[in-house]
């Protein structure tokens, strides 16, 4: 993944912005409810500009994040899943913002299914990224007993994929279903994929302390 990417995503939201500045109306929405339609106002400065920056931090907490680690050697062995995941959130974020900002403009957009579908698409690219992280104290599915066992990482972010597409999968669909359904199917397929593989890193742990588990 070129490194790049995400420096582009916001330089374009920044262009983006600049460019319908003074098209826009002097509010714009700034949050939507569960129907999809916005629920709060704020000017169209902060509606403008505020998401950029918001991409700009996360950009640099994400590349800060990695040096920090105490297990950093490890992070530069999946950098480039690692590097795939941040591209991917700021492209969203930079999705998000044309599309909150279209629809100030009078753009039709359902922002529920523009962000749901959004998720399903981030949910689909974690689960296959999962199985190639290795062990470390910022990514991935980080539990006392993933940390304490190298084998228990690896199988565990093996069952954390699966269930993560999973919820991509149901996510996407959902985000197609009026009402407040989707955003139901999406968080609960969320909670549901990140608990079974904390309570098989657990189960998995306790086993091998009463001695080796055949694969």
């Amino acid at each position: 993944m070129r490194r790049w990417l995400p420096a582009a995503f916001i330089a374009g939201a920044v262009i983006f912005s600049v460019a319908v500045y003074s098209r826009l109306p002097a509010e714009v929405p700034m949050h939507w409810g569960i129907s999809g339609d916005p629920d709060r106002f704020g000017p169209r400065l902060q509606g403008a500009f505020m998401m950029p920056l918001v991409m700009i931090m996360v950009y640099l907490g994400m590349q800060w994040y990695p040096s920090r680690d105490p297990r950093a050697a490890n992070i530069a062995k999946f950098r480039d899943v690692y590097d795939t995941v941040v591209t991917a959130s700021i492209a969203m974020l930079g999705g998000v913002h044309v599309v909150a900002l279209g629809t100030a403009l009078g753009w039709r957009f359902d922002m529920r299914t523009v962000v749901l579908a959004g998720l399903g698409v981030l949910f689909l690219l974690l689960g296959n990224l999962l199985p190639r992280v290795r062990s470390n104290f910022i990514f991935g599915i980080r539990t006392p007993w993933t940390l304490s066992s190298e084998r228990v990482w690896t199988r565990s972010h093996r069952v954390g994929g699966y269930t993560m597409v999973a919820a991509g999968l149901l996510t996407l669909a959902g985000a197609f279903l009026g009402g407040g359904l989707g955003l139901t199917i999406a968080l609960t397929s969320a909670a549901v994929a990140a608990a079974i593989p904390v309570v098989y890193s657990y189960v998995l742990w306790s086993r091998e302390r009463h001695g080796p588990t055949a694969e």
